[in-house]
C-alpha cells in the first residue's frame, strides 16, 4: 500500500462528504429522530457511493463516466424528485408515531441504507470532481494498485465523516424534546425540498 495516495484519498473522501447538502440534513434529521445506528447507517450508503465513483475514476472507466454524465438530466431528475418524496413525507412525520417514522425512514435500516446509496449516485458530477482531483494526483487507469488505494481511502474517508457527524449528532438526541423534534423535521423537510426544487430545475432543458 502506498501510505502517501491512501492519506490523500482519505482526505479527499472525507471533505467531499463533509460538504452541506441534502444528504447531510436527511442524515442528521433520521440520527435525531431514529438514533445513531440509522444515521449511521445512512451515512454508509452515502461512502459506499463516494467509493463507487471514487473507483470508477480512478480506474480511467471512461466509457461508465461518459454514460453518467450523459443522462445527468434524467439522474438529477429522479433524484430531484426522490427528494421531494422525503421533504413531503419529513414534514409530516410525527415525532413518536412508529408509522409515520417508519414511512419517512424508508422502512428500516435495508431502506435507510439504500435511499442514501441512491440519493448520492443520482449526482454523476460527482465523478468529474473525482476525475480532476485524481488526474491532479497523477493517478490513471494504467496504475490499477494506485487506483485500488485512493478508492480505498476516498471510502474510508467519508465512512469517517459519518461516523464523526453521527456521533455529534447522536449526543444531542437526549436533550432534543418532541416539540423540538416537530419543529427539526419541519425545517428538514423544507430544507431538503428546497434542494429537491435547485435539483428537479438543473435537469429541465434551458
Amino acid at each position: 500500500m502506498e501510505p502517501a495516495l491512501f492519506v490523500r484519498g482519505l482526505a479527499l473522501g472525507f471533505t467531499i462528504a463533509a460538504a452541506v447538502g441534502p444528504i447531510s440534513v436527511l442524515c442528521i434529521r433520521r440520527t435525531l429522530a431514529e438514533g445513531r445506528l440509522v444515521g449511521l447507517v445512512s451515512g454508509m450508503g452515502v461512502a459506499t457511493a463516494d467509493g463507487t465513483y471514487g473507483a470508477i475514476a480512478a480506474f480511467g472507466l471512461t466509457a461508465i463516466t461518459d454514460v453518467l454524465v450523459d443522462w445527468r438530466r434524467a439522474l438529477a431528475l429522479v433524484g430531484g424528485t426522490f427528494l421531494l418524496w422525503l421533504a413531503w413525507r419529513t414534514v409530516r412525520s410525527v415525532p413518536g408515531t412508529a408509522a409515520a417514522d417508519d414511512a419517512a425512514e424508508g422502512r428500516g435500516l435495508p431502506g435507510a441504507y439504500l435511499s442514501t446509496l441512491g440519493l448520492t449516485l443520482t449526482n454523476p458530477m460527482t465523478i468529474l470532481s473525482f476525475v480532476a482531483l485524481f488526474v491532479g494526483l497523477g493517478v490513471t487507469g494504467d496504475d490499477p494498485a494506485g487506483a485500488a488505494v485512493l478508492t480505498l481511502g476516498v471510502f474510508l474517508g467519508s465512512a469517517t465523516w459519518w461516523v464523526i457527524l453521527t456521533l455529534g449528532v447522536g449526543a444531542l438526541r437526549s436533550r432534543v424534546t418532541r416539540t423540538w423534534l416537530r419543529r427539526i423535521n419541519i425545517a428538514s423537510g423544507l430544507l431538503i425540498g428546497a434542494f429537491a426544487i435547485v435539483a428537479i430545475g438543473s435537469a429541465l432543458p434551458t
